[in-house]
């Protein structure tokens, strides 16, 4: 399941509906007042196993935060992902295009951080980490992992027929 702080703003919920329409078996639900404890129930009302919280900061999306549903409530889950930047589906010459990824792919097996993030949101969303080629071969769409010019993590949608990026793109300043 996946929602917005309180109070979300109007590019945040755009953010959300593209990575609702992005990664595959997850539900948008809008937030509206409800506590984190509404959260769990709602998730819980969903059978939903995790939940995906996409905070604010200055009034664009500013952290991603994974929980894992339990029947006590949500129970955070690694990594707490601080965004550096985004660019939305609509901002993508492609972006009008949709599909679910059911694979991650990486740009290289060199960085450890990739790595490491790869593996714990392959974990969390059951999708395999595959190279590019086998991606190709069986799947449409992917989240594929890169380190952009700058030196951060970025994560971005990938249409696998034509290689070309149909977004969200995601720029990760911190990984905790």
């Amino acid at each position: 399941m996946l929602t917005t702080s309180r109070r979300p703003t109007g590019r945040i919920r755009t953010f959300c509906r593209d990575l609702a329409n992005s990664i595959q078996d997850v539900t948008r639900v809008n937030r509206g007042k409800m506590s984190l404890y509404g959260v769990a129930e709602k998730a819980l009302e969903l059978e939903a196993n995790q939940v995906i919280v996409v905070n604010r900061s200055r009034g664009e999306p500013g952290k991603i935060n994974l929980f894992q549903v339990s029947s006590t409530g949500l129970k955070a889950a690694p990594p707490l992902m601080l965004m550096k930047r985004i660019r939305l589906r609509r901002e993508f010459e492609e972006g009008r295009r949709y599909a679910r990824s059911s694979a991650i792919t990486l740009e290289s097996k060199d960085s450890a951080d990739l790595e490491r993030i790869a593996g714990l949101l392959s974990k969390y969303f059951c999708l395999p980490i595959l190279s590019p080629d086998k991606a190709r071969k069986n799947h449409r769409a992917c989240m594929h992992f890169s380190i952009d010019s700058s030196g951060h993590i970025q994560i971005t949608f990938m249409l696998l027929s034509r290689d070309i990026e149909i977004g969200p793109r995601i720029t990760l300043s911190k990984l905790i």
